[in-house]
């Protein structure tokens, strides 16, 4: 490493570090027009900038003219308000770090974006920490954008051109104001990772469902009170976090002030693994407990339904459901997944 005060210089000049050295943007001007200099006619391009935790208040403008294979820009953590037209000139940009800032006014970012090249070569773009109420209309167009963070800022929507990012593959929303999910994300085929934790969501929608290649829906903290059954439709799903919604808070506090009865276990264990019994091997109100319902609502399943199951006559409860889950269930008190089992009531049937 080199003292602090000095721009690193690594892999044959191909990065460029001048990280958290209190540069100005006055300074970082006149240090980019000599490398600039230095730079035309050499054979090795800058292929990484990294600017951030300065000084910056705008881009300088030496950007735009002595850097064309710039492929990573970072200047996170700076006091960006604007991301200026120098921006455009990076013709070659696959990734644009500006979190932390205070970019999110109407000309945050340059006029002609979603003309100009970065719509065919931007790929990752990270602007979260910043002041942003709405997405702006043209990171809507850029098309080959893979991850897009915009997490941490004042959204209180998700726009429905959401859609026309079919690159798609990490969105990034959480901690903001957001109180509906548009049905239109469900139309991103590639969408892999998704990121809505921390803003005011109180429902799904369905249409999420269509998004076959998602493995992470992170969902917590929001006001959730129910999830739609074709959530179950993301087979390849393999996180889902609910946390701090009102769906686990009142399903953790019935699961722990109302646990079940040693008969219910009891019956489970029999259902579960499907064991033989005649009228003479068990107790005679466990007998009861298992021959007091048949119908399931499921055409397919022959088992428990949970309206009078047990002794007590009492409904079926969240709490049923969750100790007898046989499968990888997605989220507590629903089917589990595949081929495995289907949650019926108290017990578990086969369908």
């Amino acid at each position: 490493m080199e003292e602090a005060g000095a721009a690193v210089v690594t892999a044959g000049e191909a990065e460029l570090n001048w990280s958290r050295l209190s540069v100005s943007t006055e300074t970082l001007e006149s240090e980019l027009e000599a490398r600039g200099e230095e730079r035309r006619g050499a054979r090795e391009a800058l292929l990484r900038l990294l600017l951030p935790h300065n000084r910056l208040v705008s881009l300088p403008r030496a950007l735009g003219s002595g850097f064309p294979h710039l492929q990573l820009l970072d200047v996170s953590g700076n006091a960006l308000t604007a991301l200026g037209p120098e921006l455009l000139a990076l013709r070659g940009l696959r990734t644009l770090l500006a979190k932390n800032n205070r970019l999110g006014g109407p000309s945050a970012l340059p006029k002609g974006l979603a003309q100009s090249p970065l719509c065919r070569s931007l790929q990752v773009l990270n602007l979260s920490g910043n002041c942003f109420q709405e997405v702006p209309a043209s990171l809507l167009e850029l098309r080959a954008l893979q991850t897009l963070s915009l997490g941490g800022n004042q959204l209180q929507s998700i726009p429905a051109e959401i859609e026309n990012l079919q690159s798609l593959e990490c969105l990034y929303l959480g901690g903001n104001f957001i109180k509906e999910i548009p049905p239109e994300l469900g139309n991103l085929p590639s969408l892999n990772y998704l990121v809505l934790c921390d803003n005011k969501i109180q429902s799904v929608p369905p249409q999420l469902s269509q998004l076959h290649s998602l493995r992470s829906l992170s969902l917590h903290n929001n006001l959730l009170t129910y999830l739609p059954r074709e959530i179950l439709n993301l087979i390849h799903l393999e996180e889902l976090s609910l946390r701090g919604n009102p769906l686990v808070v009142r399903f953790v506090r019935d699961l722990t002030y109302d646990p079940p009865t040693l008969l219910e276990l009891a019956a489970r264990t029999i259902k579960i693994r499907n064991i033989s019994y005649t009228p003479y091997d068990l107790p005679g109100n466990l007998l009861r407990y298992l021959g007091s319902a048949s119908n399931c609502p499921n055409p397919k399943c022959g088992g428990f339904t949970g309206e009078t199951y047990s002794g007590e006559d009492r409904p079926w409860r969240p709490q049923d459901a969750i100790l007898h889950v046989a499968g990888q269930s997605k989220f507590p008190g629903a089917p589990a997944q595949k081929r495995v089992t289907s949650l019926c009531g108290g017990l578990v049937c086969d369908s």
